[in-house]
């Protein structure tokens, strides 16, 4: 128990200087920023493009809307000026498309829920990093 103890109160590393020792901190603790914005650029970048495929959905979502309006009004004009078939089969197709523009709308807005703006793996790893320099100080 005693040698136990001798051995928790003696330095770590002895025979380095005070200065060798900050000199070892200060370029560990550099590297490790530099690959702590590395990890933070390649989370922003999975991100981005996660939002770009999100804007993509709605920008899909938009067109199959604007078919769908187009469509709907001409068959409500000509519904309403033939009373029948060209009319009926124009409505049936801007059915389509608005069936078509509210999935694609739906599945943009789950996307963009899933959607992190804060690098939360970055942001993990320096809590950790954190308690390493504080341990590697004491």
């Amino acid at each position: 128990m005693a040698t136990d103890y001798a051995e928790a109160t003696q330095p770590k590393q002895a025979d380095k200087s005070l200065g060798d020792l900050f000199g070892e901190l200060s370029s560990e603790f550099v590297d490790l920023m530099q690959t702590q914005l590395e990890l933070a650029k390649t989370e922003l970048r999975d991100e981005a493009r996660q939002a770009g495929r999100t804007a993509g959905m709605f920008g899909a979502a938009a067109i199959a809307g604007y078919m769908a309006l187009v469509l709907l009004s001409f068959a409500v004009a000509w519904g309403l000026a033939t009373v029948m078939n060209p009319g009926w089969a124009f409505l049936i197709v801007g059915a389509i498309y608005a069936i078509a523009a509210a999935v694609l709308y739906m599945q943009g807005r789950e996307r963009a829920r899933d959607i992190r703006l804060v690098p939360e793996k970055t942001a993990r790893s320096v809590k950790e990093d954190v308690q390493w320099a504080r341990q590697k100080i004491s």
